[in-house]
């Protein structure tokens, strides 16, 4: 069994916000191959106050204790301003928040004691090489607990990160990197054993609404959770995103953890823009050895593993099974 953390920032039930946080979360859930041993909200997708009613509201639907810590409320340096405006009211702007209408509202409940960076580095220091940390959201927490625990980089068994794009014709950056690009720096030049899995193999993912009605179909608690909050960002990524479904981005991430057939990648040297501009929080990425040097000192960048393709209806299956284990 391998022990996880799962750093996120979950939107399930709000209205515009996307929903593979959750996803992801019920996956490890429904998998007896991991033991999900603590949650960490941040701020991304969704404000961590959010993000940590939605995963506290999801666990006490099923009745489990795993601690929820409550993490950074924004980023390392970036100005947090212009990001939430987005995020926060682009389903205002697009007239969708009808959607939403008959979707429950996850319950106000408090996070657990403690802070998100310390509860993170203290497991993982507690635990040397037990402990897989799942970064799914901006990196400020992860990078917040390697500041103060400086044998975290070496004692995690692995970090696997979602964020990142490097190759898609109408990103520059994508979110979680962007909105922390300082974290995301400091954690891909950390030293520890790092996956990632940017936006150019998630994107190839897809979930229709006949899809979420075959993987929900066990009555459970846990399907009825998936189903009720992602059929309306579904419909709401095929009205804006023109797509036959949604990505499921930080599934890719669990399902990759369950069986390392369902991707495949290819170590890179990757690194991050810090300076100003609208190159700030871009990824970049090589393969060596580099045909033009003039100018790169060597090594530059971290040496990461990186995700690069994914079998869609393999990633599918993995869930129905999770899921389908479930009894009422």
């Amino acid at each position: 069994m391998k022990r996880i953390i799962i750093d996120c920032d979950p939107g399930n039930g709000i209205a515009g916000a996307n929903t593979d946080d959750g996803l992801a979360i019920a996956l490890a859930l429904a998998s007896p191959a991991l033991s999900l041993e603590l949650i960490t909200t941040v701020a991304g997708n969704t404000p961590c106050e959010v993000g940590t009613r939605v995963a506290k509201d999801l666990l006490t639907r099923l009745g489990l204790a795993i601690p929820v810590v409550q993490g950074a409320p924004q980023a390392l340096q970036e100005d947090p301003a212009p990001w939430r405006e987005v995020l926060d009211e682009r389903v205002n702007a697009s007239g969708l928040r009808a959607l939403w209408q008959d979707v429950p509202q996850p319950a106000d409940l408090p996070a657990d004691a403690g802070e998100a960076a310390d509860a993170i580095g203290k497991l993982i220091c507690d635990n040397p090489g037990e402990i897989t940390l799942v970064a799914i959201g901006p990196l400020t927490n992860v990078a917040l607990a390697m500041q103060r625990y400086p044998a975290m980089a070496e004692s995690v068994a692995e970090i696997v990160i979602m964020g990142g794009v490097f190759a898609l014709d109408d990103y520059i950056k994508d979110t979680n990197f962007g909105l922390d690009p300082e974290a995301a720096h400091q954690v891909l030049h950390s030293g520890a054993t790092l996956t990632l899995v940017p936006m150019d193999v998630t994107t190839q993912t897809l979930l229709t609404q006949q899809d979420l009605t075959r993987l929900t179909a066990v009555d459970h608690p846990l399907t009825h959770f998936v189903r009720d909050t992602l059929r309306p960002w579904i419909d709401y990524s095929i009205q804006t995103r023109h797509l036959a479904g949604c990505w499921i981005h930080d599934a890719l991430v669990i399902a990759w953890l369950l069986n390392q057939r369902v991707a495949s990648g290819i170590d890179y040297r990757v690194d991050i823009e810090l300076r100003a501009g609208p190159t700030r929080g871009k990824s970049w990425r090589y393969r060596q050895p580099l045909r033009v040097t003039t100018g790169i000192p060597a090594n530059c960048g971290a040496l990461v593993h990186v995700l690069h393709r994914v079998d869609n209806t393999q990633l599918l299956s993995i869930i129905e099974q999770a899921f389908h284990r479930l009894t009422a």
